[in-house]
């Protein structure tokens, strides 16, 4: 099966931009909240070049998402990477809304995993869904990561603190 994973580039600054833009009210209850700057290919370049200078020293692993033609339509990224007797990352995901439930979220986590673990070597993966996040939290699932506590008021999604339901990989 081809990837449908790679890794960020400067030139999507625009596809990213148009992506995000698109399915800004959809993405509004997953995420923090967004001037309208963050919407702009310029933005997206600049935050794509400190993701890839981070990548560079091996801090993160950037990758968007593609559909069978290539196209962008989410991204899939490892962040946080510590090296040394953890070995661990932080997972996040997110697919435009033209894209969710086919199973790309599905494939990119199974893809970008067996990066971590076989290519990077990394021991544990993990990540945090909101609560009500059902469809997320399955995608973790059916990639082996399993629940394993709840975090109280973790991040400021869509303007207020909120919980999130912690799961992990991990590379036995």
């Amino acid at each position: 099966m081809a990837p449908i994973t790679r890794l960020v580039d400067p030139a999507d600054a625009q596809a990213l931009a148009s992506l995000l833009a698109g399915n800004r009210e959809f993405l509004a209850p997953w995420e923090p909240e967004r001037d309208k700057e963050f919407y702009t290919a310029v933005v997206q370049r600049k935050f794509i070049e400190g993701q890839l200078a981070e990548h560079a020293v091996g801090r993160n692993l950037p990758h968007v998402i593609l559909d069978a033609n290539g196209e962008i339509i989410g991204r899939v990224t490892i962040s946080n990477i510590v090296r040394g007797a953890f070995l661990s990352g932080n997972l996040g995901y997110w697919l435009g809304q033209q894209a969710t439930g086919h199973g790309y979220a599905t494939r990119a986590v199974t893809e970008i995993k067996r990066i971590a673990f076989t290519e990077l070597g990394m021991h544990r993966l993990e990540a945090g869904t909101l609560v009500h996040n059902v469809r997320s939290q399955r995608v973790l699932e059916r990639n082996g990561f399993a629940r394993y506590g709840l975090a109280p008021r973790l991040i400021k999604i869509a303007g207020r603190w909120q919980d999130h339901i912690l799961f992990q990989a991990l590379n036995e």
